[in-house]
């Protein structure tokens, strides 16, 4: 920092590992609500509250051990879900060989567009359930699997309709965003 100037954007990054009291709560308080929720782990669930409000532009695993008081193994498997599930991004850094994590700035729509991965994977297990009760045979009057074969069909449609949801939910929350950002542009980064 040069004399007679206040710290940068980058000093308040570097100080940012161990939150201040409001954003610590706030983390906390958002692990809770996403665990009760939506069932996400609760160490999982800090770590994206945590990336989602430090200033700093990428967070290394012994980062967030320090931030959020984990285990390395806890860290760790956090992270790679994150990623997984399109909450988080790796970040590399040229010449370290650490391991860095960063929300990114649309953090929903990032796991929207990740969540078609889920979907074709449910998709595809649920059909080959379905193929494995059709190979039996049983059709037609007393067909004994009708019900199974009907919530496998069911199932499987469900999460191709669903996808393809998906397409028209990113396309109408990218139109939000450019009507927020147009009427309001003083809350755009």
């Amino acid at each position: 920092m040069s004399a007679g100037t206040g710290p940068s954007v980058r000093d308040h990054a570097r100080d940012d590992v161990v939150l201040e009291p409001e954003r610590q709560a706030f983390v906390e308080e958002f692990a809770l609500m996403f665990s009760d929720m939506a069932g996400m782990p609760l160490t999982d669930a800090r770590v994206l509250g945590y990336l989602m409000v430090t200033r700093a532009p990428h967070s290394s695993s012994s980062d967030l051990q320090v931030a959020l008081g984990a285990s390395s193994g806890a860290i760790s498997m956090a992270a790679r879900r994150l990623v997984d599930s399109g909450f988080v991004k790796r970040h590399t850094v040229p010449g370290e060989r650490s391991h860095y994590f960063r929300a990114e700035a649309d953090v929903w729509g990032s796991w929207l567009a990740g969540e078609r991965r889920y979907l074709d994977r449910q998709r595809d297990l649920i059909g080959r359930g379905l193929a494995i009760v059709e190979a039996g045979g049983h059709a037609g009057d007393g067909d004994v699997d009708a019900e199974v074969r009907e919530r496998l069909r069911n199932g499987r449609d469900y999460m191709q309709w669903l996808r393809g949801h998906h397409f028209k939910m990113l396309e109408e929350w990218e139109a939000f965003k450019a009507a927020r950002d147009e009427t309001d542009p003083a809350e755009t980064p």
